[in-house]
Parts: C-alpha cells; sequence; structure tokens
C-alpha cells in the first residue's frame, strides 16, 4: 500500500498570508480613516472596501468549488461574478469621482487592490488548509480501519 502524500503549506507562507492581509486591511482602514472630506465619502468607501471583501472570499470559493466538477448552478456563477465586478466597478468609480488629492487617491487605490489580492491568497491558503485537514482525517480513518480488520 502507497502511503498517501498529504501536501500543506508552510509556517513560513502561513504567516506570510496572514500578514499580508492584516497589512493591507491596515493599510486601508488608515487611508479610510484619514479620508479628507466629509463623512458621507468614507462611509461610502467603507462599503465599497467591504463589499469587495466579501464578494472576493465568495468568488474564491465558487471558483475553487467548481474546479474540478460544476457543482453551483449558472444563475449562482452570475451572481458571484456580477457581485464581484459591481463591487469593484462601483467601488473603483467612487475612489475616481472623490474630490481628494491624487496621490491620496492613488494610495487609495493601491492599498484596495492590495487587499483584494491578498484576499485570494488567503482564501487559497485556508482551503488549502482545509482540505489537507480532510484528507489526513480520511487517511487516518481508513489506516485504523484495516488496524481493526488486522486484529479481528
Amino acid at each position: 500500500m502507497q502511503p498517501t502524500l498529504i501536501r500543506k503549506d508552510t509556517k513560513a507562507w502561513k504567516a506570510q498570508v496572514w500578514i499580508s492581509f492584516g497589512a493591507a486591511a491596515t493599510l486601508c482602514a488608515t487611508g479610510l480613516a484619514y479620508l479628507p472630506g466629509e463623512d458621507i465619502h468614507r462611509a461610502f468607501m467603507v462599503m465599497g472596501y467591504v463589499f469587495c471583501l466579501s464578494t472576493a472570499f465568495a468568488l474564491a470559493k465558487y471558483i475553487r468549488d467548481n474546479e474540478i466538477r460544476r457543482t453551483d448552478t449558472p444563475m449562482w456563477g452570475l451572481v458571484v461574478w456580477g457581485g464581484f465586478g459591481l463591487a469593484m466597478t462601483l467601488t473603483g468609480w467612487g475612489l475616481w469621482r472623490m474630490d481628494v488629492n491624487p496621490t491620496y487617491k492613488a494610495f487609495l487605490g493601491v492599498c484596495w487592490l492590495f487587499l483584494i489580492s491578498s484576499v485570494f491568497t488567503l482564501a487559497k491558503t485556508l482551503r488549502d488548509a482545509h482540505e489537507a485537514a480532510l484528507a489526513e482525517a480520511r487517511r487516518d480513518g481508513m489506516r485504523a480501519g484495516r488496524e481493526l480488520n488486522e486484529r479481528e
């Protein structure tokens, strides 16, 4: 019987992913907290960033779930892709139209894109860890079953 190889991410990789996500979230929060202008503009951008964040996680899950075989309906795919596209478009539009210093816009834009890219990496890392844990549980269960059969 061949031993089952279960690929896991290293601790260094996991730390890098979490640090990257934390840095992106912190930079976004800092940029939005000190955003000059009216509170309504700040609220719009916070909503946009949270909308982008949640739809990026949903899109990452959708893509991963349907990687090998389609498990979701086409309508759900439209909702997930449409939500992500709408979130990115509206947030970008709001950022573009905001009446603030171009340097500040650039900072918020780069932080926003850093956040979205780190979300996809974090989602993949979390999903890989979950799948590795499931594979280990299956392997351990099969091993325990074989040992039980050998004793009987």
